[in-house]
């Protein structure tokens, strides 16, 4: 049963990250957007049922929630800590949603650059990421335009789209000088 260890701030002001004590996921990320999303997801499900949460993200030992900016952070943990400590380790995930890091249609492309990117965003930018409570989905690859989704805390934060974006898109380029690079 996971306990929490830490609540943590991100660069983000409408999200928050839970650091627990034992993991929920063995290394599998779960990232939903909308309760629709979440359907199969007891505990996410759990969570979005809770007034003015917009986005569930975890793996390992974190939870990112995020919230629609209508409610103060103060009363809003005291209704997410239950919950979050209750949740049971979840074993039975064996496996990402093969969609969470890369789109179907970015794993069914050939181009031989996307294989590479990937791997620099897994070794260089997604643990990153993860660290102020968020990831990052490669959506698609269209001729030199790179289209990728922030998740998480990631999600909503006003520096991803300005920053971030930029210092992504300058090591992207190191694997074509002409790529550009959109969020979506």
């Amino acid at each position: 049963m996971p306990k929490i260890a830490e609540i943590e701030r991100t660069p983000n002001p409408d999200a928050m990250r839970f650091v627990l004590r034992e993991p929920i996921t063995r290394g599998v990320t779960r990232s939903y957007e909308s309760p629709d999303e979440a359907q199969a997801d007891p505990f996410a499900i759990e969570l979005f049922n809770i007034p003015h949460v917009i986005s569930v993200y975890y793996v390992d030992r974190y939870i990112t929630v995020t919230q629609d900016g209508g409610i103060d952070w103060n009363t809003l943990l005291r209704q997410l800590a239950p919950p979050i400590r209750e949740a049971e380790a979840m074993e039975h995930l064996e496996t990402d949603d093969p969609n969470v890091h890369v789109s179907r249609e970015a794993q069914e492309s050939e181009d031989p650059r996307l294989v590479e990117i990937n791997k620099m965003l897994d070794e260089q930018v997604r643990p990153y990421l993860l660290a102020d409570g968020g990831g990052l989905k490669v959506v698609s690859l269209e001729g030199d335009l790179l289209k990728v989704h922030y998740q998480g805390a990631c999600g909503t934060c006003p520096t991803a789209t300005t920053g971030t974006l930029y210092a992504i898109e300058s090591m992207v380029r190191r694997i074509d000088p002409g790529i550009r690079i959109q969020s979506v």
